[in-house]
């Protein structure tokens, strides 16, 4: 009889955390208790597993010492009970980046550097990488075991799930304040976000890249195995709900025709190539991404003002496939070499 598991998940009631319990249903996680942990503000709610209701329970009276996996969704919340988790013997599987960086803490994709799961027992916590470097190194990782990246130029358009309900809110709010000539709201973002774009996600730092940005120099690095590994990032907040776009251009170590990356690329897990020379021929957030379990990739061509040069056009839900998924197959991987 295959063993179940008890697993609570810290931010039960946010947009990754209901995503999570989603995917943990639709994957048939082998669970004999799910805990869904927020805090007593939230304790009236209820999430959705499967075909059952499940309701909130408040974080601060819970007993760690019940569950055996704990994913955390929401870095205040991590912050504030992460590490007792860890300390109670719970495996903590951080989706939210707050562990991001601790010292003997492994970083990890499961279709990149697997063979970093046993790390977690030096501290009892796993790290999952940003979405962004989620959805960028799926597609990036096969063209490097093959040609040595050597540097990154990205511009990632990231949809305001990304922010969670707080930004599709704002984004439905202002667009049908707009729609309606009436003065728009501006909470949660520095600027209108409705039929507009803004150059910068999290707060910008003394270099003047922003904290994601810079998280996701030191992620790209780490995970390739590569610390002179050349990354410069531009993240754009813009007006979509769901699904995320990267303009990626890569340089390698030896050229790589867009031909071969093709078939390269078609060969890789969790990857879907679509990528014809017609009108339409390639995946976009909205009509392919969204909602969906795989990183899609288009657009794949020979950059002419570089020997080695080649572009890329990359999507992905990031709420989905970035980070609530990766954390999911981070604990499928877990069990798996228990």
């Amino acid at each position: 009889m295959t063993k179940q598991y008890t697993i609570a998940v810290i931010g039960a009631t946010s947009l990754v955390g209901e995503t999570l319990i989603e995917l943990l249903a639709e994957r048939k996680f082998p669970i004999s208790q799910l805990y869904a942990l927020a805090p007593v503000a939230f304790e009236d709610d209820e999430v959705e597993f499967g075909r059952r209701t499940l309701e909130i329970q408040d974080i601060a009276g819970f007993d760690f010492t019940e569950a055996e996996i704990a994913f955390c969704v929401d870095a205040q919340l991590t912050a504030q009970y992460g590490e007792e988790a860890a300390q109670a013997g719970c495996v903590v599987i951080d989706l939210s980046g707050y562990f991001n960086g601790r010292e003997g803490v492994p970083l990890l994709i499961p279709e990149v550097n697997p063979d970093r799961i046993s790390e977690y027992k030096n501290h009892n916590i796993i790290v999952s990488p940003l979405g962004t470097t989620v959805q960028a190194l799926l597609a990036l990782k096969p063209l490097d075991d093959v040609a040595r990246i050597q540097r990154i130029n990205i511009t990632s358009y990231q949809a305001v799930s990304g922010s969670g309900r707080l930004g599709i809110d704002e984004l439905a709010g202002q667009t049908a304040q707009l729609l309606n000539a009436k003065p728009i709201d501006t909470k949660l973002y520095p600027k209108q976000i409705a039929f507009n774009v803004l150059p910068q996600i999290n707060a910008l730092q003394d270099n003047g890249y922003t904290v994601d940005e810079n998280r996701f120099i030191q992620e790209m690095r780490s995970l390739l195995a590569n610390s002179n590994l050349g990354v410069n990032p531009t993240f754009v907040r813009v007006p979509v709900f769901f699904g995320d776009a990267l303009a990626l251009h890569i340089e390698t170590e030896r050229k790589v025709t867009a031909e071969q990356a093709y078939e390269v690329l078609q060969l890789a897990a969790g990857i879907t190539v679509m990528d014809t020379l017609e009108d339409g021929g390639y995946p976009t957030p909205v009509t392919e991404a969204a909602n969906e379990d795989t990183v899609f990739i288009g657009r794949i061509r020979e950059d002419y003002s570089h020997p080695c040069g080649l572009d890329l056009w990359v999507v992905a839900d990031t709420v989905r496939r970035g980070t609530a998924l990766n954390g999911i197959q981070i604990a499928e991987l877990l069990v798996q070499n228990a």
